[in-house]
């Protein structure tokens, strides 16, 4: 299988995702103290607008959080899905997912209960239709636990069960807005009048 590779821009990973939390000390102890995530970087907002920190996602990667002190609350169920499964408004972010290795997801999920954090079972993804088990099955792709940060951010901790490529796993025709044209159609220009 021909390895996947952007014919446009040469991207290597994600640099950072930015969020916004309410507690900056609860925050770092949470992704620090609970999770293991080094604190790697703060910046001081001019004007006393807020704080910017950033944690090592491993990989070169970071996620990186905002602290305003005038955020209006948070909204579950419109910026952020209100359970894992729920959905969230066109723009929002539903999850953040960390790689881990596969056969490390039951340790980190008893670890995580032991930190007081809620966690869902492990949860096997699976083909065709995406059902999900709690027993990895032959057409598992994903393995997942899923639980939140103190904010109520949905995190999840995962990792293929197996090689993933658009040859062999792109099988949907993307779905546009009743009231847009798909961006990825090119439009005909119309015939000049005379």
């Amino acid at each position: 299988m021909e390895p996947v590779q952007n014919p446009k821009l040469e991207i290597s990973g994600l640099h950072h995702l930015a969020l916004v939390c309410k507690d900056m000390d609860r925050t770092i102890d949470f992704y620090n103290r609970v999770l293991g995530m080094p604190l790697i970087k703060t910046i001081d907002i001019p004007d006393g607008r807020g704080l910017h920190f950033f944690f090592d996602a491993g990989n070169g990667a970071s996620l990186a959080f905002f602290w305003f002190p005038t955020s209006p609350d948070s909204a579950p169920g419109i910026a952020s899905p209100s359970n894992v499964q729920g959905v969230s408004a066109h723009g929002s972010m539903h999850h953040v997912a960390f790689k881990v290795p596969a056969d490390k997801l039951v340790e980190y999920r008893d670890m995580l209960i032991a930190e007081g954090v809620t966690v869902t079972e492990t949860w096997y993804h699976n083909d065709p239709l995406d059902d999900i088990t709690v027993e990895q099955t032959p057409t598992s792709f994903l393995g997942s636990i899923y639980f939140q940060d103190p904010d109520g951010i949905h995190l999840e901790l995962a990792d293929w069960m197996r090689p993933i490529h658009p040859s062999t796993d792109v099988h949907h025709v993307p779905v546009a807005a009743p009231d847009s044209f798909p961006r990825w159609v090119r439009k005909e220009k119309a015939p000049a009048t005379a």
